[in-house]
């Protein structure tokens, strides 16, 4: 088993990385279903930001549709074999401010529910060399590829979305060393040969 796995980034355009296994491992606070190395890229405007904050968006839940990278491509970050979609999870309302707290309580649900609930709708796409790579939290009815296709570096596979255990429009990588998450390691992840740190802004082209 490879030790690193090399990638392409997932996406064309302006994003912010966000849970980065370069500040800290694992990235995203737990190891629970081999996310020790993941990584979360948020996309946001010209600015490097995204959907304004206002005292309404502090108080209440807002549009999925309001945040700027809702609905772009998302690519394939490597060459493989697609050997799990899932397509039919709703985006849900994104929470800040104080839903976001009330979201935070019902994380320990969504978890005992399985990878699946946390994952929302997402593309698993296993390698030459035995990887699988998770690529999560696409848009409900967007994913373009099918089970058992095999694709290449840039192929569109969905679109960003908000499904899953997502506070806001982002899309959630993680490298594996076989398709049963329960059962998996974690295997850690570059792009072109280095991994973006927190707050990193990414101009992929």
């Amino acid at each position: 088993m490879l030790s690193t796995v090399d990638l392409a980034y997932p996406f064309r355009g302006r994003w912010l990385t966000q849970n980065s296994p370069a500040s800290r491992v694992p990235s995203h606070g737990t190891a629970l279903f081999a996310s020790s190395f993941a990584i979360d890229f948020v996309p946001v405007n010209e600015a490097g930001r995204t959907a304004p904050i206002t005292f309404g968006s502090l108080l209440r839940p807002e549009p999925a549709e309001r945040f700027p990278g809702f609905g772009r491509p998302i690519l394939a970050p490597v060459h493989g074999l697609v050997v799990a979609v899932h397509d039919t999870a709703p985006d849900h309302q994104a929470f800040r401010g104080l839903p976001s707290v009330g979201y935070a309580l019902t994380q320990r649900r969504r978890a005992a529910a399985g990878w699946v609930e946390l994952a929302g709708n997402h593309v698993m796409i296993q390698t030459p060399d035995g990887v699988v790579m998770a690529v999560c939290h696409l848009q409900h009815r967007s994913v373009q590829v099918q089970l058992g296709q095999r694709v290449r570096v840039g192929e569109p596979l969905g679109h960003c979305g908000n499904s899953g255990n997502s506070t806001e429009p982002h899309v959630h990588l993680q490298a594996i060393d076989r398709s049963d998450v329960v059962h998996a390691c974690a295997v850690p992840i570059t792009f072109g040969g280095r991994l973006p740190d927190n707050g990193e802004i990414i101009d992929a082209v």
